[in-house]
C-alpha cells in the first residue's frame, strides 16, 4: 500500500530555514521521479520541485528557485526538501508524491492522486 509520511514543518521567521522529510513505503521509490507540492490557504495545490529517478535532473518552480533544494535517498526511501530564506508566501501545507517526468512545460504535476497528510510550514513576517 502506497504510503507517504511528511515531517519537519513548523513555525519559522522570515529568512529562516527548514528541512522537510518524506518517508515512503509500499512502493519502490527508486522507480519514480519524486516531487514536493504545497497548498497555501485558499489556493490550489502546486508542484514546486521534482527530482528524476536518477536524482541528477531536478526542476523547480520559479518561486522557489535558488532557495529550495530537493534531494532523494533511495536507500532509506526518503525525499528531502531543504528550504532556505523562507518568506511569508511560503506558508502552506507541504506534500510529497511521485511526479511526472519530464515535467509538462513549466508545471510540475503529480503522477497519481496519492498523498500523505502533509506537514505545515508557517513563515512569520
Amino acid at each position: 500500500q502506497w504510503q507517504l509520511v511528511e515531517s519537519g514543518g513548523g513555525l519559522v521567521q522570515t529568512g529562516g530555514s527548514l528541512t522537510l522529510s518524506c518517508a515512503t513505503s509500499g512502493f519502490t521509490q527508486a522507480n519514480y521521479a519524486m516531487g514536493w507540492f504545497r497548498q497555501a490557504p485558499g489556493k490550489e495545490r502546486e508542484g514546486i520541485a521534482c527530482v528524476s529517478i536518477s536524482g541528477v535532473n531536478i526542476v523547480y518552480v520559479d518561486s522557489v528557485k535558488g532557495r529550495f533544494t530537493i534531494s532523494r535517498d533511495n536507500a532509506v526511501n526518503t525525499i528531502y526538501l531543504r528550504m532556505n530564506n523562507l518568506k511569508p508566501e511560503d506558508t502552506a501545507d507541504y506534500y510529497c508524491t511521485a511526479c511526472e517526468w519530464p515535467p509538462s512545460g513549466s508545471r510540475i504535476l503529480p503522477l497519481m492522486d496519492r498523498w500523505g497528510k502533509g506537514t505545515r510550514v508557517t513563515v512569520s513576517a
